[in-house]
């Protein structure tokens, strides 16, 4: 993990003026210092040079960054600091918008506080409320969970919230536009007047401004310039199909002719998904798919496939376009554009995540040209069409 993606210190705005360069500049326990190498950081990036230090410092923060530039990490260390491992109430609680990331978010905290003795929960679907309660009564000091399910923890009074000192928003552009933003301003009327309040989110539209402007308190803001969000070290092409219908060939001719050893394939619809992973296999492929309407039991066997290598393509929704990070992808095909531009930078990022190379390919109809543009205008890019030695940039 020491190649961490790092952002030029002119593409950050803030308005706060301190950083660090090294994680051992960080006034942090030597127990969460020894976490952070044991899990393989080295040098901090960008925005862990600039976030983390204001969060210990318990300002409220909004941090814009792309996936794959640490920003886990970024507010996972910070939490760490700011919980008391004596006090055994709940003192954080993070926030995100499915179960993957929480459940991926959860992980790295345990990773980062191995040595802190720190209990962390993930409170999500797919779970008993019994087991919730079962785990709050023997303490909980860190919960991760989404919206729906805290909220109804605390309703419950499973989750008590009068010691709480901070709550992290992650993906806060995703949730607020995604029907979360009720149940969210819901769990915001259960906090404390004191608690700190850490936003982050990739990009930055009205609905993540308001909640800045109703619920935070004179903000440290640290925001990467929009036209630089593209991921550097991904090389994106369209491949011009003409018709729809044309896409299914050209993607089984493009298995002919490159050696993937994985890759993801986005689709914006389930009935998609499930269409493209039928014909996938009848041509005996190795394919596996997964969306929303899957169960938490269904998706989290699927990705352990996935990750083994036991399954080599995965088909797959915006529900993992956000924050899950699958280490070996080198190629993200989007066989249907994003129906929302956002969306491109976190699907394409599954590929090149902290340095590594990668490569996406956009299958485009005539009536997706018009997005295509608007993707390249969108994030200041040029996504050129597929040279002929495409297998020797994988």
């Amino acid at each position: 993990m020491s190649e961490l993606k790092d952002v030029d210190s002119s593409l950050i705005e803030t308005n706060y003026e301190h950083s660090i360069s090294s994680f051992e500049d960080l006034p942090i326990r030597q127990e969460i210092l020894r976490g952070i190498y044991g899990c393989g950081y080295d040098v901090p990036s960008s925005i862990q040079q600039r976030a983390i230090l204001p969060i210990i410092e318990k300002h409220d923060v909004i941090a814009q960054a792309q996936s794959g530039t640490g920003k886990t990490a970024t507010f996972s260390i910070a939490t760490l600091q700011r919980v008391d491992p004596d006090i055994k109430d709940t003192q954080a609680m993070i926030v995100a918008p499915t179960r993957e990331l929480a459940t991926q978010i959860r992980t790295v905290v345990n990773s980062l506080g191995t040595f802190l003795g720190v209990k962390v929960y993930a409170a999500i679907g797919g779970v008993s409320p019994a087991e919730d309660l079962r785990a709050f009564q023997e303490g909980v000091q860190i919960v991760v969970g989404t919206p729906g399910r805290l909220f109804d923890n605390i309703q419950r009074g499973i989750i008590k919230t009068k010691n709480l000192k901070m709550i992290v928003l992650d993906e806060a552009d995703e949730m607020l536009s995604r029907g979360f933003a009720e149940q969210i301003l819901e769990i915001f009327k259960t906090l404390p007047p004191t608690v700190q309040m850490v936003l982050l989110s990739a990009t930055m539209p009205t609905e993540v401004l308001n909640v800045t402007k109703e619920f935070m308190r004179d903000p440290v803001r640290i925001l990467v310039k929009q036209d630089e969000l593209t991921l550097e070290g991904i090389k994106q092409f369209y491949i011009d199909c003409e018709l729809e219908e044309y896409k299914f060939d050209t993607l089984v001719d493009l298995y002919d002719t490159i050696n993937v050893t994985q890759a993801v394939i986005f689709c914006n619809t389930r009935e998609k998904v499930e269409e493209l992973t039928t014909k996938l296999k009848e041509k005996m492929f190795t394919v596996s798919a997964i969306h929303g309407d899957l169960s938490q039991q269904q998706r989290a066997l699927i990705m352990q496939e996935f990750r083994t290598g036991s399954s080599r393509i995965l088909i797959a929704t915006d529900l993992l376009a956000r924050g899950i990070d699958v280490q070996q992808v080198s190629l993200v095909i989007n066989y249907d554009l994003p129906a929302s531009k956002e969306n491109y930078i976190h699907r394409i990022g599954r590929g090149g995540r902290f340095g590594r190379k990668g490569v996406a390919l956009n299958l485009v109809a005539t009536e997706d040209v018009r997005m295509l543009r608007d993707i390249e205008e969108f994030y200041n890019t040029q996504i050129q069409e597929m040279p002929d030695n495409i297998s020797e940039l994988l």
